[in-house]
């Protein structure tokens, strides 16, 4: 018989769910008898612009304690990162699952945001090795809806953050920023060409948080950085120009620059380059400034695109692929963490974290939107939040924080 201390959802348990329950509940005791613990998250029903679509939702969300295989995670940190507007308009090729009414007890299903997050373990089921109560986590699945104040998890969805290396050295911030941004940018740096010190790289969206990356993990690489932002009066343009500098950018232009013949960018980057000229440019933009940064390039040089923040198509003269072999290619780091084996993404962390560590890298600047109150005031702060971001020229990475503690 099932304990009084059971939430069930209005409409019936998913199948799996039911089974694991029954078999629980035939082999332990009554202090053991599971709960279906509510969570509050940030969800939508249907696409479209993510100020309009958003909501806050309050749902039964995790079980207590967890199946086997699985943990039970709270999130201290989620990032908004642009991708995940595009997944919310409907226009990103990775696409999440939807959560039924049969397993929230809502009306309709329901999708809940975000992609990237820092999650503290507070529970472990059977049969998982090498992560405890208490363990940071980071999420390796694509668009697992992280905008939740806790959900259970498969012990394959998440890498655990090595505590031995980051433990009062790395922070929470610097923890749930860690497994797209900086990916990204070691990837792009390291996986289309072999750049040897001194060399340049040239990117667009430098100020973007995968732009900071770029240019810290170059420096660190030995590297030189050519970077372009978006145009902005001088008493703002001044100040990011010193912040990039100080991350180690080498020179720091606008996009109305590279139309400026006065400025003679073309013959400045040959001076720069030399007679190898930029074998790697980053593109995170798209449309005609794109177009134009593409010129600046060197013989046999790769154009590695991660965005397309302008929403104009990406055209390329014909003759930079006849008369110089310019290659254009792709970089996407869900991909990259599908195509590598559990072992290869830790490495990667581990090296990051040791970047971090080393005070090679840190996290772009942040601005925390804590999550408190009801569903309604909650929602309007993210729809607010958001509504900002998609204008633009915000200049910093928002994180959700969902206040109150496991229990909300």
């Amino acid at each position: 018989m099932l304990s009084a201390r059971v939430y069930i959802p209005p409409c019936s348990l998913r199948t799996r769910s039911l089974v694991y329950h029954l078999r629980f509940l035939s082999s332990a005791g009554p202090s053991r008898s599971p709960n279906y613990l509510k969570c509050k998250a940030i969800t939508y029903t249907s696409t479209g612009p993510a100020s309009d679509v958003l909501k806050c939702t309050s749902f039964p969300s995790i079980i207590s304690p967890p199946p086997p295989g699985t943990l039970n995670i709270r999130y201290l940190l989620s990032p908004i990162n642009p991708a995940d507007l595009n997944v919310i308009e409907g226009v990103y090729p990775s696409k999440p699952s939807p959560i039924g009414p049969s397993e929230t007890g809502l009306h309709d299903p329901i999708f809940v945001g975000g992609n990237e997050g820092l999650g503290s373990v507070v529970e472990v089921g059977e049969n998982v090795t090498g992560i405890k109560k208490g363990d940071w986590v980071i999420m390796v699945k694509p668009q697992l809806g992280t905008w939740i104040s806790r959900r259970n998890v498969k012990i394959g969805d998440v890498l655990r953050v090595p505590k031995e290396i980051a433990e009062g050295r790395v922070n929470e911030v610097e923890a749930a920023t860690m497994s797209v941004n900086p990916p990204t940018a070691y990837g792009m740096l390291t996986g289309f060409v072999s750049l040897k010190q001194g060399e340049y790289v040239m990117q667009n969206g430098a100020n973007s948080a995968v732009g900071q990356a770029v240019i810290q993990i170059a420096s660190h690489l030995g590297l030189k950085t050519i970077n372009f932002v978006r145009s902005r009066p001088e008493a703002a343009m001044k100040p990011l120009k010193d912040y990039l500098m100080s991350l180690g950018a080498t020179h720091v232009y606008t996009y109305d620059d590279l139309s400026d013949n006065s400025l003679d960018l073309r013959g400045k980057a040959r001076e720069w380059a030399g007679k190898t000229g930029i074998r790697l440019g980053l593109n995170c933009i798209g449309g005609k400034e794109t177009t134009i940064m593409a010129k600046l390039l060197g013989h046999n040089a790769h154009l590695v695109s991660y965005g397309a923040m302008s929403k104009q198509p990406l055209s390329l003269p014909t003759s930079l692929f006849i008369f110089k072999n310019l290659t254009s290619r792709g970089y996407w780091q869900t991909r990259w963490y599908a195509d590598h084996s559990t072992e290869e993404r830790e490495d990667m962390i581990r090296m990051l974290i040791g970047l971090m560590v080393n005070g090679k890298l840190k996290a772009p600047e942040v601005e925390i939107i804590s999550l408190e109150g009801s569903e309604d005031k909650i929602g309007n702060k993210v729809r607010d939040a958001v509504k900002k971001l998609e204008q633009g020229g915000l200049g910093k990475k928002l994180l959700l924080k969902f206040e109150g503690g496991v229990d909300l």
